[in-house]
């Protein structure tokens, strides 16, 4: 009897062990198309608009050098960035994908300052909406950064902040265009 259970059991394990080969290893996982939509970021952008007067500084001229590349496996962009500004000069990196469960984009940026950001986005059409919420001297503030698609080589870009999150001021506003 006892050597009629181990057979058995034997047997069951044979099978189910011969079942999962022969179903092959798991397939890697592939980026799903919200996260290929991210490609249109990737190559290097020259940016370039003004910032506002405001809690941010005196405001002025400033431009942006960006090299952005897939991280390996394709499901993450990767931003490198460098700022001239009248606050001084500064440089970035940000981490882009894509939150299936939640349906949204994700951002997450370090910068030269200090800083550190995370916010969620959105696209519809040819315009991506980022928001976020900080603070600034202990205060809270929500943040809006509205990217508008031009062509397949430039884009528009402002940046918006608020309180409430009902009146929004502008704090910058420029555009990108995309370097051969």
């Amino acid at each position: 009897m006892m050597q009629r259970t181990l057979l058995l059991a034997m047997a069951a394990l044979f099978l189910s062990a011969s079942g999962a080969l022969a179903q092959g290893p798991p397939q890697m996982p592939k980026p799903a198309p919200e996260v290929q939509r991210l490609g249109y970021f990737v190559g290097k952008w020259q940016g370039e608009g003004e910032l506002k007067p405001g809690p941010f500084g005196p405001g002025g001229k400033f431009t942006t050098s960006d090299n952005n590349e897939w991280f390996p496996g394709g499901f993450f962009l990767v931003m490198h960035s460098e700022q001239k500004s009248p606050m001084g000069n500064g440089q970035g990196m940000m981490v882009v994908g894509y939150n299936a469960d939640d349906k949204v984009y994700t951002f997450h940026a370090i910068d030269s300052m200090g800083e550190a950001e995370t916010a969620t986005g959105t696209v519809q059409g040819d315009t991506w909406t980022w928001l976020g919420e900080s603070k600034m001297g202990g205060r809270p503030f929500k943040s809006r950064f509205t990217i508008k698609e031009l062509s397949p080589t430039s884009y528009s870009m402002k940046f918006d902040m608020s309180t409430d999150g009902t009146n929004w001021m502008t704090m910058m506003e420029g555009k990108a265009t995309k370097v051969k």
